[in-house]
C-alpha cells in the first residue's frame, strides 16, 4: 500500500487560514496597492507558515507576465562565462525573476535564430546574451529582438546594450605592473583569435608596450588551456630572450609555470608571469599567481539592473565598463641581472 501523498498548500488554503478571499491573496501576491497593510501582513505570514509557493505558470496567465529572463549562451565550460551566468541567476532571483537558458552550439545565423525562437516561445520579458565569439554578436545585430536585452561583451560595438569588464584596461594594468618592476622584454600568450576578450586583452598588451616604447613581439595565439600554455612555454623557453610573460588567462599561466619548472627555471626569479581572470585556484598555484581580477558578480548584478531599468521605462541605466583589478601575488618580481640567457 502506497503512503498517502501530502498535498502542497494552495491559494485557497492560504485564504482560509488568513480569513480572506482567494482574490485578496492573489492581489497580495501581485503587489496590488489596494490591499491594506494589516491584511497584506497577515496573508504574508500565513504564506510563510504553510510554505505556499505560487504557481508561476498560472500567475503568468493572470498577469500576462512571465517574470522570466532569457539567457542565450555559447557552449562554454570556461570560468568567466559560467561564473557570470551564476551571478545573473542570483541577481535575477533577487529581482523576482527566473531564467530560461539555452545555448547555441555554433555562431551561425540559423543556430542563433533557433535559440532566440525557443526563448521567445517561453514568453521571456528580457534577454541576456553571453557569447565570447564576435560572430555571435554579428548575427544578433541582424536580428530584431522584441524585448529589452543586454550583452556581456567588451568590443564596444553596441554600448547601449552591453555591460562588461574593461578587458583592454585590465591587460594594460598587467603590462604596466611588469614594466614598473623593470621588465622590458615581455611576451604575450593570447587567447583564440575569434574570442572578443582575447582580442581586447591583446590590444591592451600592444597599447601599453607601444606607449612605453618597448619592443613589440607577435602574440602567440593560444586556446585558453593549461595544455597549450605548457607546450607554448617549452617552445618559448628554448630561446629565453624575455623576462616576463602575460597570458590571456590563468589556465595558460598554469601550464606555463609547469613548463618553467620542467625547464629548470624559477618563477619569478628567471621568468615573471601574469595571468587574467583570477580563477579561485590562482592563489594556490606554485607560486601564487599575479593576475587580473574580473568581478563577475558585479557583471551579473549590473546586467540584471540594466534590464530592470528598461522594463520599468527608466532610460538611465549604467552601461559604463566595470574596471578590472590587478592582484599582485608571488609570480612576479624585478628581473634578475643577466636573466636573458639568449643575449
Amino acid at each position: 500500500m502506497e503512503p498517502e501523498r501530502v498535498r502542497n498548500p494552495n491559494i485557497r488554503d492560504v485564504a482560509r487560514l488568513a480569513g480572506v478571499s482567494y482574490q485578496t491573496v492573489s492581489r497580495v501576491l501581485n503587489d496590488s496597492p489596494r490591499i491594506k497593510d494589516s491584511t497584506r501582513q497577515r496573508v504574508l505570514e500565513v504564506i510563510s507558515e504553510v510554505g505556499y509557493r505560487p504557481n508561476q505558470a498560472a500567475r503568468a496567465l493572470v498577469t500576462s507576465r512571465s517574470r522570466t529572463i532569457g539567457v542565450l549562451a555559447a557552449q562554454s565550460a570556461h570560468y568567466g562565462p559560467t561564473t557570470a551566468l551564476y551571478a545573473i541567476e542570483v541577481a535575477a532571483r533577487e529581482a523576482g525573476y527566473r531564467l530560461s537558458i539555452t545555448s547555441t552550439s555554433s555562431g551561425d545565423y540559423a543556430s542563433i535564430r533557433a535559440s532566440l525562437d525557443y526563448l521567445m516561445s517561453q514568453s521571456i520579458e528580457a534577454l541576456v546574451v553571453i557569447a565570447p565569439q564576435a560572430r555571435v554578436y554579428d548575427a544578433i545585430a541582424e536580428l530584431s529582438i522584441g524585448v529589452p536585452f543586454v550583452t556581456l561583451e567588451s568590443s564596444g560595438r553596441d554600448i547601449g546594450h552591453s555591460i562588461s569588464v574593461d578587458q583592454t584596461s585590465g591587460a594594460r594594468l598587467a603590462i604596466r605592473h611588469l614594466i614598473e618592476l623593470g621588465h622590458t622584454e615581455i611576451v604575450h600568450i593570447a587567447g583564440p583569435q575569434d574570442w572578443i576578450e582575447a582580442e581586447s586583452r591583446m590590444q591592451g598588451y600592444l597599447q601599453e608596450m607601444t606607449e612605453a616604447e618597448l619592443r613589440l613581439r607577435a602574440p602567440v595565439l593560444g586556446d585558453w588551456t593549461a595544455h597549450f600554455g605548457y607546450y607554448a612555454g617549452l617552445e618559448l623557453l628554448r630561446y629565453q630572450d624575455f623576462t616576463a610573460i602575460f597570458t590571456a588567462n590563468d589556465h595558460m599561466a598554469l601550464g606555463l609555470m609547469h613548463a618553467c619548472r620542467d625547464s629548470g627555471l624559477d618563477v619569478p626569479g628567471d621568468i615573471s608571469i601574469v595571468g587574467f581572470d583570477d580563477v579561485p585556484e590562482a592563489v594556490h598555484f606554485s607560486p601564487p599567481l599575479t593576475t587580473v581580477r574580473q568581478n563577475f558578480a558585479d557583471i551579473g548584478r549590473r546586467a540584471v539592473s540594466i534590464l530592470m531599468a528598461e522594463l520599468s521605462g527608466d532610460g538611465d541605466a549604467d552601461h559604463a565598463p566595470i574596471p578590472a583589478d590587478l592582484v599582485v601575488r608571488a609570480s612576479t618580481a624585478p628581473p634578475r641581472p643577466g636573466a636573458i640567457a639568449g643575449f
